[in-house]
């Protein structure tokens, strides 16, 4: 069994995790289990009261793991009873063949048995190394001590149990008012390479006391996964593993269909974490916002900012420092969406470096250069050809990326 080895936490971090408030109707437990590593817990117990909604997204890659297809097959299954997720770092259980199905089975009857919870509102999920078989005896003869152990105001120790590559727990929260009572809202998310979702994050769940219908909370899940997890990419690869959970305990008896604030709180709890998982790119040094604007639509505004987001000469100029805004304009010619090359216009940060296809005639290199030595870049594109407008976060691309996935499996 490897020791745990992982990088220096990133420069881009936050500070601290942030203080959440507790969420009635949810407990978390954490145990190290040695699944891949000694020294470290590498799994987390969520039990959620009974009446819990709970909404998901998930990758749609076609090689997805056994404990997605198994998630996704269980959504919108009774609320009624008691509900658990079991979450387990350092073995993806992908591409394991009917192995994979096997592990899943036997966790969700053995948690079920000792719990009472249906298997139907039992949630699984695995993130590491892909085509291993899962040890899943290890986390069977474990979660009778999980199941002693729940808190409810463990999530920092939830959030670090589910890390692999990631150099710090990621965890988000709001606080809303609706009709004079308090709602909260606060999730945790895992994520650092293999970032370009085609759904949401790797991991992510978000806990609400709020009361919603399932039905309700699945449509704003779905759409506000577009408008964030959807939104970022560290290296254009789509995780087999990406799962979105979001579950609504409704234990403080407040109902938020419809509620334009609620959707608006748990929209910056998604984009608080997809943000932090940029932040924790493999290797990162800078936060990249990637801004297209005047496209022809949205769907080629997304195309050129995706483009632009992936580009690998793109992120290491950026790595370097260097306002070399001409790879921005490769990568917007190739991108495949309309542009005109007499219409572009790009700036870093507030610095308009090129316009209508031509370097600005004020342009100082020096004052973007002095730009360049920011934390958190913004790279603006205005396409001038009709409405669209997309936003994407990324972070450049280092040699600590390849040190990183070079020596992942070792």
């Amino acid at each position: 069994m490897n020791a745990l080895r992982r990088p220096a936490t990133s420069p881009l971090a936050p500070g601290r995790f942030p203080s959440l408030p507790h969420i009635d109707g949810v407990r978390f437990a954490t145990l190290a289990a040695g699944i891949r590593y000694s020294g470290r817990p590498d799994l987390m117990l969520a039990l959620l009261t009974p009446n819990t909604s709970i909404a998901g997204v998930f990758t749609q890659s076609s090689t997805r793991a056994a404990c997605v297809l198994d998630c996704q097959s269980k959504i919108g299954s009774d609320p009624s009873a008691s509900a658990a997720i079991l979450v387990n770092s350092g073995n993806a259980n992908a591409f394991t063949g009917v192995r994979g199905q096997i592990s899943v089975d036997e966790i969700c009857l053995t948690l079920s048995n000792q719990t009472n919870i249906p298997q139907s509102r039992i949630f699984t999920c695995s993130t590491g190394v892909i085509g291993e078989p899962l040890p899943h005896e290890r986390i069977v003869t474990n979660l009778d001590k999980l199941i002693a152990s729940p808190k409810p105001a463990n999530l920092e120790s939830a959030a670090s149990a589910i890390m692999t590559t990631d150099t710090f727990p990621k965890g988000a929260g709001r606080s809303l008012n609706i009709t004079g009572k308090d709602v909260q809202i606060i999730g945790i998310a895992k994520g650092s390479g293999m970032i370009a979702p085609d759904m949401s994050t790797m991991l992510a769940y978000i806990f609400t006391d709020a009361h919603i219908e399932q039905s309700e909370l699945q449509k704003i899940t779905i759409e506000l996964s577009k408008r964030s997890f959807n939104c970022i990419t560290v290296d254009s690869d789509t995780s087999t593993s990406d799962t979105l959970l979001v579950c609504a305990t409704g234990t403080s008896g407040i109902d938020v269909r419809g509620q334009k604030e609620f959707e608006h709180a748990l929209e910056a709890v998604m984009l608080d974490l997809a943000h932090q998982i940029v932040r924790d790119g493999e290797g990162a040094t800078k936060f990249i916002e990637v801004h297209v604007t005047r496209a022809a639509d949205e769907a080629d505004a997304r195309i050129h900012a995706l483009s632009v987001a992936n580009s690998p000469l793109v992120k290491t100029a950026i790595a370097g420092e260097d306002p070399n805004w001409g790879r921005i304009v490769m990568a917007i010619g190739k991108s495949g969406a309309l542009a005109d090359r007499d219409r572009l216009c790009i700036w870093f940060g507030d610095y308009l470096v090129a316009e209508n296809g031509w370097v600005n005639p004020n342009y100082i290199e020096q004052d973007v250069a002095d730009y360049m030595h920011r934390s958190d870049i913004a790279i603006k594109i205005d396409l001038g050809l009709g409405l669209g407008a997309a936003t994407i976060w990324t972070c450049d691309l280092t040699k600590q990326y390849i040190d990183i996935n070079a020596n992942y499996r070792s």
